[in-house]
């Protein structure tokens, strides 16, 4: 069980740093007015475990704060990904 649970850490972590680098992406395309990556896309990312990378990111660059579904989405999604891995690591470890 311990190898699951660093497993889904690892790809916590993996998803987070696409999601950061897409973030920073889709803002340098918006700047120079080409086209952007959907937000579908953003979020379908977050939703696979890349939320705590998307929040870190979305508030590095600026980018989508003033949108209140991704800050609140980002937030719950966070919030729900770091806990249950917290109670895993808690339960299993």
């Amino acid at each position: 069980m311990q190898k699951l649970i660093y497993a889904a850490g690892l790809v916590c972590l993996a998803m987070s740093l696409a999601l950061i680098v897409t973030m920073g992406t889709d803002k340098k395309l918006a700047q120079i007015g080409a086209r952007r990556v959907p937000e579908r896309r953003l979020f379908l990312m977050a939703l696979l475990f890349g939320a705590p990378g998307g929040l870190l990111g979305m508030y590095f660059f600026r980018h989508k704060t003033k949108h209140w579904y991704f800050v609140v989405g980002f937030w719950a999604l966070t919030a729900v990904q770091l806990g249950a891995l917290a109670w895993l690591a808690y339960r299993y470890v």
